[in-house]
């Protein structure tokens, strides 16, 4: 990742050190500490900077850090719920004790779910001292929320454990992927064109790239699970076969699966530079999604 992108999400983890300085003070202290433990621990921060990236390619004007954190607490907030025993039952993300392991099962359900609203809080707060109207505040946090509601992430991750033990088909494979991982990815670059006051075309545009970037991702994420190790990746390696999920690599082959993210990310960027919005920054992520080794 280029010093720049190291840079970005710097200033990510110093935005997200002062939500939380700022706002769990509010929360119970075991609560609290458990947000924090899950928060701020180090992550690729993609979401995040699509939020940034998106709201400057746009337009946006001013420093939309705080508000790109909102995104980053819901997928925070999703790993920590996605790790417990009744779900994928993972003892390591990040390169550190999932955190259940260290907080406790319960502790961690209460957390996760404390985060929802602080998620819409900060981006609340975020919109007002970057005075964006009503209009566009609605439809900033409604992007949010759809993207991580019942008919996105959510959704989603039932999608994922129902498909467990089943051989899926690629169609049906896309459709779990693209509603976990891809929608609140493709919320994250909506938040910030929305916030910016672009126009219909340039937010559908947006859209685009956000959820070909977002199953791009996704597959390579199945691919790295075959190839990589627990060290690279941060979390345990091999759970989907453990787990008998479908994989885009058992379905199309590793080489098959890469070109296919490779193919999306093609997708995205068309769908940017038609409407006269690639970044340099905006390639850069998606380049990333198809590149990345953890």
């Amino acid at each position: 990742m280029s010093d720049r992108f190291s840079a970005e999400r710097e200033s990510v983890e110093r935005a997200l050190h002062e939500v939380c300085v700022e706002y769990l003070p509010l929360f119970p202290v075991p609560v609290a500490s458990a947000i924090e433990y899950g928060a701020l621990s180090r992550g690729k921060r993609m979401r995040p900077l699509l939020a940034r990236f998106t709201y400057q390619a746009c337009g946006g004007r001013g420093d939309a850090t705080r508000l790109a954190c909102a995104p980053e607490l819901i997928h925070s907030y999703s790993l920590m719920h996605d790790d417990l025993p009744c779900m994928d039952d993972d003892d390591m993300r990040r390169g550190r004790p999932t955190a259940h392991k260290v907080h406790g099962a319960h502790t961690a359900i209460v957390a996760g779910a404390a985060m929802i609203p602080l998620a819409i809080a900060v981006a609340r707060d975020a919109l007002t001292e970057l005075e964006v109207d009503s209009t566009r505040t609605r439809g900033t946090i409604a992007a949010l929320l759809e993207g991580a509601g019942a008919g996105g992430m959510i959704g989603g991750q039932l999608r994922d454990l129902r498909g467990e033990g089943r051989a899926l088909s690629l169609e049906a494979l896309e459709a779990v992927h693209a509603a976990k991982t891809g929608a609140l990815i493709t919320a994250s670059a909506r938040m910030g064109a929305i916030a910016s006051g672009a126009d219909a075309g340039s937010v559908a545009a947006v859209e685009r790239y956000g959820r070909s970037i977002g199953l791009a991702f996704q597959i390579m994420d199945d691919v790295l699970d075959q190839t990589s190790t627990t060290v690279a990746l941060g979390k345990t390696v091999g759970r989907d076969e453990v787990l008998q999920k479908s994989t885009y690599p058992a379905l199309l082959g590793l080489a098959g699966a890469r070109a296919r993210a490779e193919s999306l990310v093609g997708e995205g960027l068309d769908a940017l530079s038609a409407r006269g919005l690639l970044t340099h920054d905006l390639q850069q992520v998606a380049n990333f999604m198809v590149t990345r080794t953890f």
